[in-house]
């Protein structure tokens, strides 16, 4: 006996129907933006293998930093920092910090050319299934940089007398610094589609360069600064990844409950720090979000 097809067995086929043929447009959207992301992100790869004196540079500016402190403090007393603490060992975290933080700087410098050479406008009338793409391309491509550039340094800083962290150690400076750059390349993304060339952009970076390293502990820690330098250095993003990095190196024995850093108004945590640093990634996000829907639109 053949069953007979209601309208109402249509009304309960359909809802599965709907869903299958959503969940194979989201695969094939994801599909599409992985290999957008990814042809993009070759495309920044082959022109730093043809000019690469770009991470050359990332690379040497840093180990000079390292050696030329390291000599410039050399005959300081080894208690000047506490417990014993070398310059070369107090120096180091604030190297790879500051190093991450340049070069995420930078991250806008690429964007801000292609749009003024009409690269990016090529881009933007593509039929690509999301011009986010192009956002993420590039944060991919600074934050390979960025581990690249840590690997040199903390190899160097090894090699200066600085030390080296266990394997734990290793892979937490490795999210520090993923978290460091992201909201700084976010921050860069979202200044080369705001600003109207690379002339303002590079004032920009000049300008908040070198005083966020100053008024961070890259270089001092907070108890030999002024009590007004103080609060501004606890206020900076690099002194919350900075403190922490150099807590690895100082105690091998470490748990997200052991207090990294003193600030003038509070005690904080390993824990504590890493969600200052997603907090500031966050905030930055959400912040960069509605100029690049309007860039994008």
């Amino acid at each position: 006996m053949s069953q007979t097809i209601t309208p109402s067995s249509f009304d309960v086929l359909a809802p599965k129907k709907e869903i299958s043929s959503k969940t194979d447009e989201n695969i094939n959207y994801l599909a599409d933006f992985t290999q957008e992301t990814l042809a993009q992100t070759k495309r920044l790869f082959i022109q730093l293998q043809r000019r690469p004196s770009t991470l050359v540079a990332g690379v040497i500016q840093p180990f000079m930093w390292l050696v030329l402190f390291g000599a410039l403090f050399y005959n300081a007393p080894n208690n000047l920092f506490g417990n014993d603490l070398s310059y070369a060992q107090f120096l180091a975290p604030g190297v790879i910090v500051f190093t991450a933080f340049s070069g995420a700087l930078n991250a806008g410098l690429p964007v801000m050319f292609d749009r003024e050479f009409g690269f990016l406008n090529r881009l933007l009338v593509a039929p690509l299934a999301s011009r986010f793409s192009i956002v993420a391309a590039s944060t991919i491509y600074i934050i390979s940089l960025a581990f690249i550039q840590t690997a040199v340094i903390v190899g160097a800083s090894a090699l200066l007398g600085a030390g080296l962290p266990g394997l734990a150690g290793l892979g937490a400076i490795a999210l520090i610094v993923f978290l460091v750059v992201l909201g700084v390349t976010a921050l860069s993304l979202g200044l080369a589609f705001a600003l109207p060339g690379h002339i303002e952009l590079i004032a920009v970076i000049f300008v908040t360069n070198l005083p966020l390293l100053f008024a961070s502990t890259a270089l001092a820690p907070l108890s030999f600064m002024a009590k007004w330098l103080q609060v501004i250095a606890s206020l900076n993003p690099l002194t919350y990844a900075i403190e922490p990095i150099r807590y690895l190196y100082l105690n091998s024995h470490w748990s997200l409950n052991s207090t990294v850093i003193n600030t003038p108004w509070a005690a904080l945590s390993f824990g504590a720090v890493i969600l200052v640093l997603l907090a500031f990634d966050v905030l930055v996000l959400f912040a960069i979000q509605p100029l690049l829907r309007r860039r994008f639109a």
